[in-house]
């Protein structure tokens, strides 16, 4: 059974990406004028650099964002397991 103060918090992450999906989308795109234009005015060849340049980027954050997240997953087990073999506890 859930607890009541955990199911308030599932009940807010839930209202807030409720919120962020009714969000309209001009307000997440809000795009530079300049950066438009040019892009529209160019060429195949321009376009494909632009798709390229964004792709290369976006890969290495994420990349390093995984890469956190799992370090600090196992961190995090590693931190659990230690502590329960100091007060006694044993895993089978």
């Amino acid at each position: 059974m859930i607890t009541r103060p955990r199911a308030i918090w599932i009940f807010a992450i839930a209202v807030l990406g409720a919120l962020a999906l009714l969000a309209p989308l001009p307000a997440f795109g809000q795009s530079c004028a300049l950066c438009y234009t040019q892009a529209a005015g160019s060429g195949s060849r321009m376009i494909q650099a632009l798709k390229s340049g964004i792709l290369i980027l976006i890969a290495p954050p994420t990349f390093m964002s995984i890469g956190l997240i799992f370090v600090c997953y196992r961190k995090r087990n590693q931190t659990r397991n230690a502590s329960r073999l100091d007060q006694g506890e044993w895993r089978s």
